[in-house]
């Protein structure tokens, strides 16, 4: 596959917004840098907007995309952020939270897609992402899946306006969630799957070309050029492959990605291109005034 040149967040907040079926076990596990509380400590998150160009019912739909990191103080039992993490004493456990955004017209009709997920920064053992979820809205309807993890499985939801997909409840065993690899790569890039791998695929994927939700056998690749590390995953049985260009060096900045599966007559490639990052305390900007930051990020107002 082609590869497009580079172009050239988050922090503490204590209140705030067989070879397949890979587990991470200690042996394996390298924890974050030393450093990694000087970045993502500071009060504030990692706001970065990309140029997207994402295919849509054969045709290459212009719009943008936004990865929004922070960490939070997360419930082990509840699974969402505690509103007193002071209080909760065993409960709480650190996580490094991904709200990732995409948004783009397809005719008349926007798209918005959104998400997010959520992975242990000091875990004991399994380093696994505790929680992801996932919404897609459009004029249509809407749809939404969730993925909780337990001890050995990962419970899931799928709910959707669709006949065929309806209401859904089930359980996967716990394996590698395509969702989570950019959290990995934020935390340490050290524990990414490599080689013959079994990974549930993006749930915004699933979600638009209807597949079925379950792990898929993966080929995983690593490449690394001057100052940018490249991770590729091929799905064979889907024909799918996702790219992804990072900083090699702490904090390992996402600079782009691009993902080509089969679409309209052939094989058509989305492309997510670097436009602009800041890091800023964003739950404190609500204000009318605050939409200059939009204007920093590369957005609409």
């Amino acid at each position: 596959m082609k590869q497009f040149p580079v172009l050239a967040l988050f922090s503490f907040i204590v209140i705030s917004c067989e070879e397949p079926h890979q587990t991470m076990k200690d042996e394996t596990f390298f924890g974050v840098p030393n450093t990694f509380g000087d970045y993502w400590y500071q009060g504030k998150a990692e706001l970065t907007s990309y140029h997207l160009t994402q295919v849509r019912y054969g045709e290459e739909r212009s719009g943008d995309a936004v990865l929004v990191f922070v960490t939070e103080d997360f419930s082990k039992e509840k699974q969402v952020k505690l509103d007193n993490p002071g209080e909760a004493g065993e409960d709480a456990q650190k996580v490094l939270k991904l709200n990732f955004t995409k948004k783009f017209q397809t005719g008349i009709y926007p798209y918005s897609l959104m998400t997010s997920a959520f992975s242990p920064v000091y875990p004991k053992k399994d380093l696994h992402a505790v929680k992801v979820s996932t919404s897609a809205q459009e004029w249509c309807g809407h749809a939404f899946m969730q993925f909780n993890k337990t001890a050995k499985h990962y419970k899931t939801m799928i709910r959707s306006y669709f006949e065929s997909e309806g209401d859904q409840d089930f359980t996967l065993d716990k394996t590698w969630l395509e969702d989570e690899i950019w959290n990995t790569i934020r935390l340490n890039p050290k524990n990414l799957p490599e080689g013959k791998s079994s990974i549930i695929p993006s749930s915004m994927y699933l979600r638009l070309k209807h597949k079925e939700t379950k792990a898929y056998d993966a080929m995983v690749t690593h490449e690394k050029q001057d100052s940018v590390a490249q991770l590729r995953i091929d799905y064979p049985d889907l024909k799918r492959e996702i790219t992804i260009w990072y900083s090699a060096e702490f904090p390992f900045t996402i600079q782009q990605w691009e993902e080509t599966y089969p679409e309209g007559k052939g094989l058509m490639t989305t492309r997510a291109t670097l436009n602009k990052r800041i890091m800023t305390d964003y739950w404190n900007k609500n204000s009318k005034a605050d939409s200059v930051y939009r204007q920093q990020l590369g957005l609409e107002q």
